[in-house]
């Protein structure tokens, strides 16, 4: 983790969203931390990295999602040469769907 990121408050917020346990309770949370911009951007920013995750163009990326080639290649840089954060959350997600399908 970068350490320039990492203070008493980044921890807070951690440990706050971490606390939150329904999908409701999220909207509620994050309605009121976020403005809708920055909700919108964030959601952007793991729907294109699903996307390239699944292969697809950034052409394909742009036109279904909006997001700007420059907002694809920071994603990509990401997942590429990031901390694993965005694949740890798609395999925590296919993860769940795959327990919930099976009940």
């Amino acid at each position: 983790m970068n350490k320039k990121l990492r203070s008493e408050a980044v921890d807070q917020l951690f440990e706050a969203v971490l606390c939150l346990e329904t999908r409701e309770e999220c909207y509620d949370f994050f309605e009121d931390i976020c403005t809708v911009n920055e909700l919108l951007s964030l959601s952007q920013r793991l729907e294109v990295a699903g996307m390239l995750r699944d292969k697809k163009t950034y052409l394909d990326i742009a036109e279904k999602t909006g997001a700007s080639t420059a907002t694809i290649s920071r994603v990509n840089r990401s997942l590429n040469y990031g901390n694993d954060g965005y694949n740890l959350v798609f395999e925590r997600m296919e993860q769940d769907k795959n327990e919930k399908a099976q009940i």
